[in-house]
């Protein structure tokens, strides 16, 4: 229930960015978005009983440059959802899940099976009927931008597991750096509008501070909280329920509507991610074990980072 109720904030979180870029500059959004979580996890981090709170040299080294590419994935999907809709943000963004895969080696170094980039192709199409929209025209510059997102994202999260894979870092640690990396990045970027803040409707506030409190650090607490309790297959697949999210607050709240071409392009886009999933993670449970009975000559050469137990695929952690 948990891991539904995180995958449900995730998927609003689309229109809530919409609404609030409509009404902001979206580096002055990103801005407070990342000023607001930085205050909330270093509120949570200082909180007694949490056990040491320095950060370690490991979680340094990963949470800076994490830090910067978790901007980029934000700046150009905030900029992306500010110009498409919220459903089509959503699904498309969803396109991360196939993409990873193709980026992070570990788990399948043998190369994936073909069908896994048969699902690809299914979800290719499905943007393609996605940017559509009422017809076949040039596609919509937030369309680009939410696939260049998807890749960037999807470079993110393969980055992730590789700067983390077999250290000792503490997640709320790490997502505290990239909080404070970002909220670095974007100040002097968007200083000169803070004066705009005074003047925000305060329904623009609410949307700010849902943003920052609930799909960033509460979504992630949350998240890491419930995969601990629960396997990894069924937390990819609640999680993966995301788009479905995205696209049913845009229809519900947004007043977006789908077309035929549209509705098409979302089922597609739905099955042909979970389809890719299914493959990657049954290919990676069957790699694995093969590499660690019949290690390969680079194995050999470097035993203390090869990993001896299963690599989970990463879910979509960036939160948007």
């Amino acid at each position: 229930m948990v891991l539904l109720l995180v995958a449900i904030v995730w998927g609003s979180s689309y229109l809530s960015a919409q609404t609030a870029t409509s009404a902001l500059p979206v580096l002055l959004v990103l801005l407070v978005r990342y000023a607001l979580s930085a205050l909330a996890c270093l509120g949570v981090v200082a909180f007694p009983g949490r056990g040491p709170r320095r950060w370690t040299r490991e979680e340094l080294r990963a949470g800076v440059p994490l830090g910067f590419t978790q901007a980029a994935v934000l700046v150009v999907e905030t900029y992306g959802v500010a110009h498409t809709s919220a459903a089509n943000a959503g699904l498309i963004i969803s396109l991360t899940i196939v993409l990873t895969p193709l980026l992070d080696r570990t788990g399948h170094r043998g190369g994936l099976p073909p069908v896994f980039y048969a699902a690809a192709g299914v979800c290719v199409l499905a943007v393609g009927l996605l940017m559509a929209g009422n017809g076949f025209h040039a596609p919509r510059l937030g369309d680009l931008l939410m696939l260049g997102a998807a890749v960037v994202r999807a470079g993110h999260v393969a980055l992730v597991g590789r700067l983390t894979a077999g250290r000792a870092i503490r997640p709320l640690h790490l997502t505290t750096v990239q909080t404070l990396v970002g909220t670095v990045l974007f100040l002097p970027l968007a200083a000169h509008g803070l004066p705009a803040l005074a003047h925000a409707a305060p329904a623009t506030w609410t949307q700010l501070l849902y943003l920052a409190l609930f799909c960033s650090v509460f979504a992630f607490l949350a998240q890491t909280w419930a995969v601990q309790r629960t396997s990894a297959s069924r937390a990819s697949l609640l999680l993966g329920t995301e788009p479905i999210w995205a696209a049913a607050a845009g229809v519900a709240l947004g007043g977006e509507h789908f077309t035929a071409l549209t509705g098409l392009g979302a089922v597609m886009m739905i099955a042909g991610t979970y389809w890719g999933q299914s493959v990657e993670r049954a290919h990676r449970a069957t790699a694995l074990p093969r590499t660690a009975v019949h290690p390969t000559q680079e194995d050999t050469r470097c035993p203390a980072t090869t990993p001896t137990t299963p690599t989970p695929t990463p879910t979509t952690p960036t939160t948007v």
